[in-house]
Formats: structure tokens, sequence, C-alpha cells
């Protein structure tokens, strides 16, 4: 090799070290080395190093940080939006239609809606605090110490808040299964009410009485919901024993379709009732049980309805419900019996207007 290759070789040699010395690495950047290249000055390589190219490419990975967070923020958002839209359509039967369209749809769309909202934000605070602790390490800060502390924080917190962390699972699972909403009936533990609000740690419902109950979401073992989907009217009337059943299965069914058919209960009964039949038998009555599929909660106001319709078309021919019968005890407990059948030969004259207690029974 020549002399003055070699000479080359040697400066070339000595302006790299030069270079990697000024710019602290041994893969320089590109700002770094554009400024030796203009300059040859390791003072402004340096200062370009320290405060130009330094802050900006720290900047530039935070920004790709916050990019990729609010990319991955969007996309979890579109999935939880399609899942809750399909939860929002579902719960058809076999023939692909809603059994209470206009109950069931928007129960639906709410519960949906907010499980939305609570999945939503969980979400982005699980992809935002990722992104914050990639933040911290890209500006040099120590996560050791940070990381140790959360989860000394964190074990700490599921010690001595475990009904609190119930609760709020619980309350999480009512939501997702759709236990119960506002306006729902329900029986718990407790008492039975009409739900009012439903959050993630309590429960607030009324009783009948006007009683606001506060209720765990974590201490809810069984609920019994009386509001979902359809609720069945249940009517039990007591006949005399000896009245002839055919007849008293005929008036029950002429009332309860009759009442079906009215407009006032259009919606309201979803299909013809049905008489079931003799429910219980006794020594004095036969108890015959009536039911009809209604919308929640118009089932008690069906079944009132209809036992008064029934007791006024019983009473127009002339049929009486059957007698009480009063059982005594201590002394007086012998004439138990005869006051029972008092009582029977008071029905029996009133129907038949022959008896010694006058006209039409007194």
């Amino acid at each position: 090799m020549t002399p003055q290759a070699l000479a080359a070789a040697s400066a070339a040699s000595r302006t790299h070290d030069t270079l990697i010395a000024a710019c602290g690495s041994s893969e320089p950047g590109t700002a770094c080395r554009l400024v030796w290249d203009l300059t040859h000055s390791g003072t402004a390589t340096r200062l370009t190093r320290v405060y130009l190219a330094g802050p900006v490419t720290v900047a530039l990975r935070i920004a790709f940080v916050l990019l990729l967070a609010f990319v991955i923020r969007a996309l979890a958002h579109r999935i939880l939006r399609r899942m809750t839209d399909r939860a929002a359509n579902g719960g058809k039967d076999g023939s692909g239609h809603a059994l209470l369209p206009e109950l069931t749809g928007e129960r639906r769309r709410q519960r949906s809606q907010a499980l939305r909202t609570i999945l939503g934000n969980a979400s982005s605070i699980l992809i935002f605090g990722i992104a914050a602790i990639i933040i911290m390490g890209d500006l040099g800060i120590n996560l050791a110490p940070i990381l140790a502390s959360a989860g000394v924080l964190g074990v700490a917190l599921g010690f001595g808040a475990q009904n609190l962390v119930g609760d709020f699972l619980a309350g999480v699972s009512i939501l997702l299964e759709d236990q119960y909403g506002v306006g729902d009936v329900i029986t718990t533990s407790a008492t039975t009410g009409t739900v009012e609000a439903v959050g993630l740690r309590v429960t607030r419902m009324r009783d009948v009485n006007g009683v606001v109950w506060h209720i765990r979401n974590g201490s809810i073992q069984q609920v019994g919901n009386q509001s979902q989907g359809w609720a069945r009217a249940v009517i039990d009337f007591p006949v005399p024993y000896q009245q002839d059943m055919s007849e008293i299965r005929q008036i029950m069914t002429q009332v309860a379709t009759a009442m079906w058919r009215e407009p006032r209960w259009e919606g309201v009964i979803l299909e013809e009732p049905k008489v079931w039949g003799v429910q219980s038998l006794s020594s004095s009555e036969a108890v015959w049980r009536l039911v009809a599929m209604t919308t929640p909660p118009r089932q008690y106001e069906v079944e009132r309805e209809l036992r008064e319709r029934i007791k006024v078309e019983l009473d127009s021919r002339g049929i009486a419900t059957a007698p009480t019968v009063f059982t005594l005890t201590g002394p007086d407990a012998h004439g138990g019996a005869t006051l029972a059948a008092a009582a029977g030969q008071a029905a029996d004259a009133g129907k038949h207007g022959d008896s010694e207690f006058g006209d039409g029974g007194g």
C-alpha cells in the first residue's frame, strides 16, 4: 500500500473516531452526522445530539405511542360496539321474533348502552395506563420502584377492600347477565320491591310500603325477577263443593275469554286465559285455578279484575262462594262441627229460600 493510501486511511479512521466521540454512539444519528459533516465541530455535534436529536427522538416516540394507543382504543371500542349491538338485537325465539319486542328491545338497548360505557371506560383506562408506563420509560424514569409500589398497593387494596371489589364485580355481572333492571319487581333475601337504580356497587329498590332499600350487589345471593319477558296471572277461586263442576268451568272460561277480547286488555293479556281445573278439594269447597299470560307487571291488575268479574257472574247465577269453616279451640272445640253445619245450612237456605232463616237468608 502506498504512503498516500495509508495516510488517507489513517485520516478517515481519526475522522470516524472523532465523529463517534462527538455523537457518543457507535452508530451516529442522521442529525449528528449531518452537523459533523457540515461543521466538523465536536461542540456543535454534541449540542445537536443533546438539545435537538435527543428531545426530537423522545417526542417522536411519545407521539408514536400515543397514536398507537388511540388506534388500539378505537379498535377496542369498535369491537365493543359490535358486541353490544349484537346483544341488543338478540333475545329472539325460534320464529325470529321477540316475545315482547316493545319491552325487551328497549330493555336490551339500555343494557347494551350501559355495558358499552362501562367496558369502554375500562378499556380506555387499561390502554392509556400501559401507554403512560411506556412513555415514562422513554423519558428515563426508573419504573422498577413505581411498579413495585403499584403491586404492593394493589395487594393492599385487594385485601382491604374485598367487599368493594366483590360488589363491583357483582354489579358488572348483573348488567352483563341482565338479571334485573330499573322498573323490575324483584325478590331478594331482604325484601320484595321495585328496582329504582342499578349501580356497580349498590342496587336501590322500593317496597310496597314505600321504604327505600339500598342493597350491596355482592350480598345478593339469589334474586327472583317478576318482570322479565312475560308474567302469569294465577287466580284460585273457591266454590261450594257440591256445585256442578262443568258449570263452573264454563262460567270461568266465558268470563276470562270475554275479558281477553276487550280492547282495553289488548296487549296486556298475551294469550287466551286457560282454566286449569280444580286445584284443591276440602269437605266444603273446591278451589278452581285460572291462569292468564300477561305483560309484567300487569299480572296483579289482571288477577284483581278477573276475580271481580267471576264473583259478579257467579252471584248473577245464584252460585254462592264456598262457606267459611271456623275451627274452635279450647272448651268450645266440641261445638266446631255444629257451627260449621249451621253455616252450611245458612248457605243452603239462602239459595232455596225455604228455611227458617227467612227469605233470602238472614
